[in-house]
């Protein structure tokens, strides 16, 4: 039995191609989704790997309307094939029944392995020449009140019930460093955390 699947990104778009295809390609059954390959609750990609069953295939027009990323489309072909269930792409011309399909997608896998690897050492030499050059990377440290006369500022305006990014604007001072001032002073008198809004 071939089952269909077709997917549009947005409502905006229509399936009339797809549909066309698949059903000339003897889908008996199509199920359908609006909306990104990238996201991982498609109904209708679900309903249709519920219903495939031992010698069927999931037919798609294109291997990108099962998902944006082939990493994800390989392992759902891995899937699919240890249920014995084939994959086949209209505009690709991969077909998992067969072997030349089969090294064709893992082709694709290989690439995309590669790119990604790439992509890291590119990314860990950047580093390390940022490094070189004495740059500092990683968040900036939070900023800290710089004497006590600081904390008994954030203290007595504190008193007067404002909330604390008013507070750290005006002295210069992250929301957070007013809050540890101000939670370090309750620790030290032992006063109710309830004084001061946030």
């Amino acid at each position: 039995m071939l089952i269909g699947y077709a997917r549009v990104s947005t409502d905006g778009q229509n399936l009339h191609l797809q549909h066309d295809a698949l059903g000339g390609a003897g889908c008996e059954r199509i199920f359908e989704d609006r909306r990104s390959g990238a996201r991982t609750d498609r109904l209708g990609l679900a309903a249709g790997l519920d219903v495939v069953r031992r010698g069927d295939m999931l037919v798609v027009w294109r291997l990108d309307q099962l998902g944006q990323f082939l990493k994800d489309l390989i392992e759902l072909a891995e899937r699919l094939d240890a249920a014995g269930v084939g994959l086949r792409s209209l505009h690709d011309a991969i077909d998992t029944g067969s072997s030349g399909g089969w090294l064709v997608l893992h082709m694709f896998g290989a690439l995309v392995e590669f790119e990604r690897d790439l992509l890291r050492e590119r990314v860990r030499s950047g580093l390390a020449a940022a490094r070189a050059r004495g740059k500092a990377l990683g968040r900036k440290p939070r900023q800290r009140p710089k004497s006590d006369r600081l904390a008994c500022k954030v203290l007595a305006l504190g008193a007067a019930g404002r909330s604390y990014r008013p507070i750290g604007r005006e002295l210069g001072l992250s929301k957070n460093a007013v809050a540890e001032i101000v939670k370090r002073d309750r620790e030290a008198k032992g006063r109710d955390a309830s004084e001061m809004p946030g």
